[in-house]
Formats: C-alpha cells, structure tokens, sequence
C-alpha cells in the first residue's frame, strides 16, 4: 500500500512546509483539496495555473510524496442552474490542473438533489441517480481529452451508495471508484459490513483506483467518523483484500488527527 494523509488533517502550514511535513511523517502520498489545504492565497479557478500545479509537482517530487487524489468535491445535482454552471466550471479546471499535476485521481462524491448537499429519501431515487449520470457524463468525457482519471466516491447519504448503474451508464476507463467502507454504512447495515467489503471487491474490482481509510463508531444512533483501527470496521478484511489485489493502491487516512495520525499509519502498517 501507498498509505497516506489528507493535506487538510496535518497541522497547517505553507505548501513549501506542508507537503515536506507529510514525508517527514512517514507518508507516501496526499489526498489534497486545495480550498481546505491553502490559506496563504484563496484558490479558485483564477488560480489553478500550470505554474500552480507545476510548483506543487516539484514539491511533491523532492520529498517523495504522490498526489493521490485531487479533491473536487461539488455537488453535481445542484438544482440551482447558475450553481450548477459554476460547479461543472471548478471540476474542468481541476481536470485539467490534474493533467499537469500528474496526481492518481480527480476524487468527488455523488452529491444530493438539494442545494444544501444533505441526505433526503429523494437522493435514493431513480431520478436522482439518472440526473448523477447525465452531469457526469460530460465531466468524465473532458477528462477523457486530457487523460485523466475522475474517481466517485460512493456515500450512503448521497445519490449513488451502489455503483455499478453508474460505471455501466457511462463506460469509460477514465471513471474509476475511491472506495471507503465506512461511506456505504448506516446504522440499518453495520451487521452486514463484511458482505459490503466483499461485494465490492468482487463487483468493482478493477475500477477501485484509491481506498479511503477510516473507522467509525456509533453515537446518537448515528456513526461518527473517526481514525481508522480506533472503531467497528473489520479490518483485517478490508487489509487482506488490500493486500491480495491492491497491493500498491493509494490508501489515504481520514479524521485523523495530527497528534493521532502517525500511530495511525503504524497501525495500517502493522
């Protein structure tokens, strides 16, 4: 495994300090949004230049640190017209930011049917997902110009929590899944999680390109999202898979910590 960090879960710092802290931290790769991982400048599309992507290339290059995912996490449902226009606009720029970037994958979960970005019984629907499908097409066809690789994030609470409907709709090699275990759980299935690790190694086998890493446990009748190996999720089966048919992925941590996140590593590794 390539296991890494997302760039907004370290303590921040500058990007000529930030990706350093990351290898110094026994890392391999980053999965950085840039909203969230850059305060020095507030980047939007008017920053996304070669130059920018370049510069973060040679960062990543002197300390041995992959871009393994490039987060572009919009919602492409948005019902709002006006939004939705600006939301297709910020996914081509980092399509093309990512060709020059050299990262794995453009990542972005499915999204909701409202402009709020929360669950609704209505995500669920035929509608929904139909809708997921006819905005992204046209999202993977542009990375498919620049040879780049969009990932979906499947979600329970967002429209897609399956998704072969999706790869078979579009069936283009530049669609690929990030998957995370702990996304497709609510507390209705948490007794079933070991089926949902199998069924997706079996069913989207060769379209996994990066597995999240994270754990959860349940307060409020809710599941809160916490470091991997500090919860409910079975991971020695989710490693083993790992092991057996991904043995180079990118697996980057989430909800760490930065006082938590290196003995979340070694426990991954471990």
């Amino acid at each position: 495994m390539r296991i890494g960090i997302r760039a907004h879960d370290v303590a921040y710092a500058p990007l000529d300090e930030l990706i350093p802290n990351i290898h110094k931290q026994g890392f391999h790769c980053m999965h950085i949004a840039l909203s969230k991982s850059i305060k020095e400048f507030k980047p939007g599309v008017e920053t996304m230049t070669p130059g920018l992507a370049m510069y973060i290339k040679e960062l990543c290059a002197e300390n041995k640190v992959d871009v393994a995912v490039l987060g572009c996490y919009l919602n492409l449902c948005n019902p709002n017209p006006e939004k939705h226009k600006e939301i297709v606009e910020k996914y081509k720029a980092h399509i093309r930011f990512a060709s020059i970037l050299g990262c794995g994958v453009v990542g972005t979960e499915t999204g909701a049917v409202n402009e709020e970005y929360k669950y609704e019984p209505a995500n669920h629907s035929d509608e929904a997902l139909q809708c997921f499908i006819d905005n992204l097409r046209p999202i993977v066809k542009y990375a498919e110009q620049f040879g780049v690789i969009v990932a979906i994030e499947p979600v329970w609470k967002h429209i897609v929590n399956t998704v072969e409907k999706v790869l078979d709709a579009i069936d283009s090699p530049n669609l690929q899944i990030i998957f995370d275990p702990v996304n497709l759980l609510y507390t209705g299935n948490i007794d079933k999680q070991d089926e949902i690790i199998e069924k997706a190694f079996d069913l989207l086998l060769k379209d996994i390109a990066v597995v999240h890493c994270k754990d959860y446990v349940v307060e409020n009748d809710e599941l809160k999202s916490i470091a991997a190996g500090t919860g409910g999720l079975n991971y020695p089966l989710l490693l083993k898979k790992i092991k057996e048919h991904k043995p180079y992925v990118h697996c980057t941590l989430e909800n760490t910590v930065p006082e938590n996140a290196v003995a979340t590593r070694e426990f991954m590794e471990k």
